[in-house]
């Protein structure tokens, strides 16, 4: 009775369930995949907040992942450091905010964040696009999009886009 291995206090799990959308069955279940990217450096026993950050290289080579073109840039998003590398919370907030329970304007604004290449987060510019990523965000989509027809989408003009398009975040 007394083998139980300890992942989390309780006090973490509920810390993590009050920031994520997610049950405690599912924040374990996405503990053991962050753990199974590298099991020689993601200890079982988070009681003690290990200083544990996955390299992008791992991150970005996951099922959900792999095949997305803006994967660095989605694992640039989520990462403390900017730079792709995650903790657990990093790990928890990205698939929070990818899950269906997040609200659509938290996605929105993620999505604004990804697309946001010269990471100015405050207009969108047809500039940071490459052709492919031009083909995934239409040039008439973006004209449409732009409220105040300066150009440029801000992020009032994207959240506008993506509530008139619920699609998009499917």
């Amino acid at each position: 009775m007394g083998n139980k291995q300890t992942i989390f206090t309780a006090q973490q799990l509920d810390a993590y369930q009050d920031c994520t959308y997610f049950t405690r069955k599912e924040i374990l279940r996405l503990f053991y995949r962050y753990r199974d990217l590298a099991p020689q450096l993601v200890p079982l026993d988070y009681t003690n907040y290990p200083d544990v950050k996955l390299p992008y290289e791992l991150i970005g080579s996951m099922p959900e992942l792999k095949d997305n073109p803006f994967r660095q840039r989605i694992a640039e998003v989520f990462s403390e450091d900017g730079e792709g590398n995650m903790t657990l919370d990093d790990f928890l907030d990205m698939f929070s905010v990818l899950s269906e329970m997040a609200p659509r304007d938290l996605k929105a604004y993620y999505a604004f964040k990804i697309y946001d290449l010269e990471k100015t987060l405050n207009k969108l510019t047809r500039n940071e696009l490459t052709e492919d990523e031009v083909r995934m965000v239409c040039e008439k989509v973006i004209d449409e999009a732009d409220l105040d027809n300066d150009g440029r989408l801000s992020l009032e003009d994207f959240q506008h886009m993506i509530v008139r398009a619920p699609d998009f975040l499917r």
